[in-house]
């Protein structure tokens, strides 16, 4: 079926931006960065960071610690792995080990402290794509204790909301259906995916003053005549009550992006 996107005007695109390539293991595995590389956290305000990756896998772990993306920590902040293809795999310091199937995501609420460790469960040869997305969380929430998901594809809700255009809600609320990451500042985090030539006008909740819309496959267009092609990460106005609808259009190899929308915390990431 199709959601009723309520009518508001489209938000204005201030700017279009490229994301930026970065090493965050210090050796020669790069990754895709939306932010803060291409758009400045300033702007990106409440998330942190977006890195999109795609590699093939040198084969599952040897042994249950083994772990590609080896053990570090994490605090303050919420972090949501998403991947597309492959098989998800992770650890912690919290006692889980698991895998998942693709199109999933394993999440965590870090609060006061959490060490993990991921990769190592797709076969040798096989693609693995995804995505690492960092949320920031209210100075006064940081040492909340750690909270923990993981979702299947089942989990995580699916829809038609226009003609050649599928969602999947990862984060806040999209017609009646939330998605499983449960961060604790208010967001609205949303997977579409458009065939060639489709068009879709969500509608972002409101309250939510930061808009960005991150192109990591395909390409096509945002509020009306701003070009987007893979990698480009728009940078919408948010804030305004009267222009609520974040509205894209494909082009010819169809388009796949993630929408964010968040409440911005104006706070220091520390």
């Amino acid at each position: 079926f199709f959601f009723d996107m309520p009518g508001t005007a489209a938000m204005d695109c201030v700017d279009v931006a490229q994301a930026g390539i970065t090493h965050p293991f210090g050796d020669e595995r790069g990754v895709t960065q939306a932010f803060p590389a291409g758009v400045p956290s300033k702007l990106s305000d409440p998330f942190l960071m977006c890195d999109f990756y795609r590699s093939v896998s040198e084969g599952e772990a040897p042994h249950e610690d083994h772990f590609p993306v080896d053990w570090h920590p994490h605090r303050g902040f919420d972090i949501l792995s998403y991947l597309k293809t492959g098989v998800g795999r992770h650890g912690d310091s919290l006692g889980n080990r698991e895998t998942f199937a693709t199109p999933g995501m394993q999440w965590m609420s870090t609060g006061s402290g959490v060490e993990h460790a991921e990769g190592g469960g797709t076969p040798k040869g096989g693609v693995a794509t995804g995505f690492q997305i960092w949320v920031n969380v209210p100075a006064d929430r940081k040492m909340d204790d750690p909270r923990y998901g993981t979702e299947p594809p089942e989990s995580i809700p699916q829809h038609e909301v226009a003609p050649g255009a599928q969602a999947r809600v990862l984060a806040g609320a999209m017609g009646g259906h939330a998605g499983p990451f449960k961060t604790v500042t208010p967001v609205q985090m949303i997977d579409f995916e458009l065939a060639a030539g489709a068009s879709v006008a969500h509608e972002v909740t409101a309250g939510l003053d930061t808009c960005l819309v991150y192109v990591y496959e395909g390409s096509g267009q945002v509020s009306g005549d701003h070009p987007l092609t893979e990698g480009s990460v728009a940078v919408l106005d948010a804030t305004k009550e009267d222009t609520r609808s974040v509205q894209l259009k494909s082009g010819e190899s169809g388009l796949k992006a993630l929408l964010f929308a968040g409440k911005r915390l104006n706070e220091p990431i520390a």
